[in-house]
């Protein structure tokens, strides 16, 4: 016998599992005459409602017979799904209900769990061959296109048009309902359409919903080390204007979350910002240098030497006139909010600073590349407009031809006395067209050196290719910039948007050669991927950055001098390391700590110029603005140092980079240098990406 004071293993859960167990499943006539009832009802209620984005009547039992079928087999099967929901709730919540509240199921009333599972099976299969008829609906493309990108183009509707997987038991014509047709019937379109990018669980206002993170694509390097003068006294590398780096480290911070490391290139978190240095005299002088030399911040008893280069800035007047190519990625990557649509945004402010007289064309690529524009005067902007705000997303990425179709385009319209240039806007996810990448960069190479040149704007996360963005960018002459934002469009696009048109001069490289009576060691911030070797300096052949009208450019060594105690690398035992034959030290001039060259090209001239610095041990004080412009950008020197691990930086922590840059803000007209100081903020506080 049972004792009633012991617990018992029977529980109320066990009394449904019995009791469904002997529910016998609903009668062919019960189904049927659920189902008539249903499409009655529905039929009756929906006659004069439209379809949502398909601008069609609802399909009802008066619309066309395979329209008819295809509701129908929905609606049956959205109140098999509603059923196994309640089937489902009920199971949990009778955990928490008393066993004599249980009411048995009445045959014919409720679908037994065999039979839901059975209908979402079908429901399941029959919903893909459904998709063909959603193609059939589609209605046409906005946008006649050149070539086969047209098809591609139109792959965005028919996803759209695609019936959902499970309709939701609620009255049809619902907001929630056709954002429901719009998100998940993607799920079984066919294979040739685009798939929306993959997601997860992180997101944020610029983008339409969550993405991937640590799947951005960054080229890997090292942190540039601590070299002996005796063993290496010269070093030399290419300028970079670029300022992607910054802002998408910006977007990571924004997320709570740590960027890579290899995301993080110090000379393009110092460069973000406009300095103001003294300005060049004049246009034939296109910029100018100033050298200064300051404490270390984060380790007593180093210097930094500090080199500022202010490009010319042109007057709106003076400006030459623009013959540009928008090429326009309109593939299947590009569908979220941060991607194409905000390339439409960005290209409209664009618009907003070219003259009249200047010419657009757009090109897009998805799958195939197509012609969207001809060239067109600017003072058409309603046409302009009209094109751009026709694309939409949809497709594989034939990336590198639409390079070579734009770069068509740019050709067509080419004039020799105004800038001619390609802006390609991308995630840099080039999965089809040229596919050796090696053949790309030459491709562009050799356009660069017939006058046409390539900027690379970057948009969203998850898929980013910012490695390709960075190499196409550097042998098109151009910038590469990262737009998270319409805010940062406008900073490109609108307030820089001179410097980033518009160029005063090209192969900029500068090379230091350190004095070893001065200086035991020296460490280049920034840069790794922009070092050249010794011999490149004087050879106009090799390549280099170019400085746009208005920019700045930062450089900064951290150097040890002689008679300091903080040298890292001891000096040898033996003495046998000398410096390599052709270098010209001077060991007899104790009042310099190195010099400065630097090698530029004007725009249209191939044989470069030089100038040349000294830097002087006791270097005049920089007046209290450059002062104060310098000691901003050791801030956000030292803050990136930190972001990469702070293995230089020693005891130096976020909050000495705080109140750096607080106490040398100055005039921060659009409030990038307070936004500065809350993302030093926001990493105390951010994680690593798992």
């Amino acid at each position: 016998m049972t004792d009633p004071k012991q617990p018992s293993n029977h529980s109320p859960m066990d009394d449904l599992t019995q009791q469904m167990a002997h529910t016998p499943p609903p009668s062919s006539a019960a189904k049927a005459a659920a189902r008539q009832a249903a499409l009655k009802a529905f039929a009756e209620q929906s006659a004069n409602h439209h379809q949502g984005f398909w601008a069609r009547l609802r399909l009802t039992l008066n619309n066309r017979s395979q329209e008819s079928n295809a509701m129908q087999k929905k609606w049956i099967y959205s109140g098999a799904l509603a059923s196994l929901c309640v089937v489902g709730m009920t199971a949990v919540l009778v955990k928490t209900i008393q066993p004599e509240l249980l009411v048995p199921v009445q045959s014919g009333v409720e679908p037994n769990a065999q039979a839901t599972t059975e209908a979402l099976a079908e429901a399941k299969a029959e919903v893909k061959q459904d998709a063909s008829l959603a193609a059939e609906l589609e209605a046409p493309s906005e946008i006649q296109v050149e070539s086969d990108v047209a098809m591609d183009m139109a792959a965005p509707q028919a996803i759209a048009a695609a019936p959902s997987k499970v309709l939701p038991a609620k009255r049809f014509g619902t907001k929630e309902l056709r954002q429901n047709v719009k998100t998940k019937a993607a799920e079984y379109a066919p294979s040739q359409m685009a798939r929306p990018a993959p997601q997860n669980i992180l997101g944020d206002a610029t983008t339409s919903g969550p993405v991937i993170q640590g799947e951005d694509e960054f080229t890997e390097f090292k942190t540039n080390p601590v070299t002996k003068v005796t063993d290496q006294p010269v070093s030399t590398f290419s300028i970079d204007v670029d300022t992607a780096s910054y802002s998408f480290v910006r977007r990571q911070l924004n997320r709570g979350l740590l960027p890579q490391k290899d995301a993080v290139r110090l000379e393009e978190m110092v460069n973000y910002f406009d300095y103001q240095y003294p300005l060049p005299a004049n246009k034939n002088e296109p910029f100018s240098t100033q050298i200064n030399v300051v404490e270390s911040p984060w380790k007593p008893g180093n210097k930094l030497v500090h080199i500022g280069i202010k490009g010319y800035q042109m007057e709106r007047s003076a400006l030459p006139k623009s013959n540009l190519v928008f090429l326009l990625d309109v593939s299947g990557s590009m569908g979220q909010a941060d991607k194409l649509p905000l390339v439409k945004q960005s290209m409209e402010l664009l618009l907003s600073q070219l003259n009249p007289t200047d010419t657009v064309a757009i090109a897009v690529y998805a799958g195939a590349a197509g012609t969207v524009l001809p060239p067109t005067p600017v003072q058409e902007k309603q046409t302009i407009m009209q094109a751009l705000n026709n694309l939409q997303a949809g497709g594989s990425t034939a990336g590198g031809e639409g390079i070579q179709l734009a770069y068509q385009l740019a050709e067509a319209n080419y004039d020799k006395n105004a800038v001619n240039r390609v802006i390609l806007a991308t995630d840099g996810d080039f999965n089809v067209g040229i596919a050796n990448q090696q053949e790309l960069k030459g491709f562009i190479e050799r356009k660069r050196d017939s006058g046409i040149y390539l900027s690379v704007l970057g948009f969203g996360q998850g898929n980013y290719h910012d490695n390709l963005m960075q190499s196409l960018a550097q042998n098109g002459n151009g910038v590469a910039a990262y737009i998270d934002t319409l805010s940062e469009a406008q900073k490109v696009l609108v307030h820089q948007a001179t410097a980033t048109l518009f160029t005063i001069a090209k192969d900029v490289k500068i090379q230091v050669e350190f004095n070893p009576a001065t200086v035991a060691e020296y460490r280049l911030l920034g840069f790794e991927t922009r070092m050249l070797e010794k011999q490149d300096f004087n050879n106009d052949k090799v390549d280099a950055g170019d400085i746009g009208a208005g920019h700045t450019v930062t450089a900064i060594y951290e150097i040890t001098p002689a008679a300091s105690e903080n040298a890292l690398i001891d000096n040898p035992r033996y003495a046998g390391n000398k410096p390599e034959q052709g270098d010209t030290i001077s060991n007899n001039n104790a009042s310099e700590y190195g010099f400065v060259k630097l090698r530029y090209k004007l725009p249209n001239e191939d044989n470069s110029k030089l100038i040349s610095l000294p830097i002087l041990i006791d270097q005049p004080q920089a007046a209290g603005e450059v002062q104060q412009e310098v000691n901003f950008s050791v801030a956000v020197a030292g803050f990136a140092q930190l972001l990469k691990g702070g293995t230089y930086t020693g005891d130096w922590q976020y909050d000495d980079a705080i109140t750096l840059a607080q106490a040398n803000k100055g005039e921060d007209e659009y409030g990038y240098r307070t936004e500065f100081v809350q993302l030093v903020r926001k990493a105390k506080m951010a994680k690593a990406l798992p």
